[in-house]
């Protein structure tokens, strides 16, 4: 049976040799449901949510707090999954907690306020037998490499297109 770091070395090889082979456009598609938003991408589907005071029914998690567990999420699989093998280090157990500061009255347009979000923070706390050292060099990978913390670390412009008329399925 081929283990994980077989496997990533085999996509790394096949990646290495034909590098537009790893390009994806991945893609997710929000409709209105019961009120709040459908959310799929592929085989999966969640629903999001905002809280009562803003016009919402705190059915589900917010878009906020989706965007800070794509970076704790990150946080964990992809050191865990992805970078470990690579390094050859072994991780008992990961914990990654993603906060900020939110203002809902920039959503609310209350003047003074504003709707970004601010003082994004993420810890992350790895349980690892192996050396400061070698998890060091594995940290600084996860900050060259991380998706989601390089997007918002460098965010990209989002091209956002308006249109009046009846959604597509």
């Amino acid at each position: 049976m081929q283990t994980l770091t077989d496997r990533i070395h085999e996509t790394t090889e096949k990646l290495r040799a034909d590098p537009a082979a790893g390009v994806t456009t991945p893609s997710v598609t929000a409709t209105l449901l019961n009120g709040h938003a459908r959310l799929s991408s592929g085989p999966f589907n969640w629903e999001s949510d905002l809280g009562p005071g803003i016009g919402g029914e705190n059915l589900a998690p917010s878009p906020t707090a989706y965007l800070l567990g794509a970076l704790a999420g990150c946080g964990v699989v992809f050191l865990r999954d992805t970078l470990a093998p690579q390094f050859g280090l072994t991780i008992d157990d990961i914990q990654a907690t993603a906060r900020c500061r939110s203002d809902v009255g920039g959503l609310l347009g209350i003047e003074g306020t504003n709707p970004a979000l601010e003082q994004i923070e993420l810890s992350i706390v790895v349980s690892s037998p192996d050396p400061a050292d070698r998890l060091d060099a594995m940290f600084a990978a996860w900050r060259e490499r991380c998706p989601i913390y390089l997007s918002l670390l460098n965010p990209n412009p989002v091209a956002v297109d308006f249109a009046v008329g009846v959604p597509t399925a």
